[in-house]
């Protein structure tokens, strides 16, 4: 089953993603969601399997260079799912899907416990 990789090429934590698939030999497609988007069916799917406050990074300086206003309408999966597409780069990085399964963030012991049991 295809994999894909998304999140935007420069960010840290994507790229040592991509350099940890690579060396363990990992068929992943990337997603650079800066470039490329991101569709409302595929957010809206990744919000079937994580809750919201687990895709939206909160900690990052796109979320903190939003208006307050903006920042306090995000309740729920239906406005974070807005917040998302209007600004891809407010999803935390990278995001790892396939086989139907997420991973968000990277770990090298998480990956290397995923790619266990995950379809090659």
């Amino acid at each position: 089953m295809k994999k894909t990789l998304y999140g935007i090429p420069n960010c840290d934590t994507v790229k040592k993603a991509r350099t940890w698939l690579a060396e363990h030999g990992q068929d992943v497609e990337f997603h650079d969601f800066k470039k490329q988007g991101l569709s409302r069916d595929t957010v809206a799917g990744w919000l079937e399997q994580l809750d919201w406050e687990v895709l939206v990074n909160r900690k990052g300086t796109t979320w903190r260079n939003l208006p307050e206003e903006r920042r306090a309408q995000i309740v729920d999966k239906a406005s974070a799912l807005e917040l998302m597409l209007e600004n891809p780069s407010v999803v935390k990085r990278p995001v790892l899907a396939g086989a139907g399964r997420l991973k968000v963030g990277f770990s090298p012991d998480e990956y290397e416990r995923s790619f266990g049991d995950w379809p090659a």
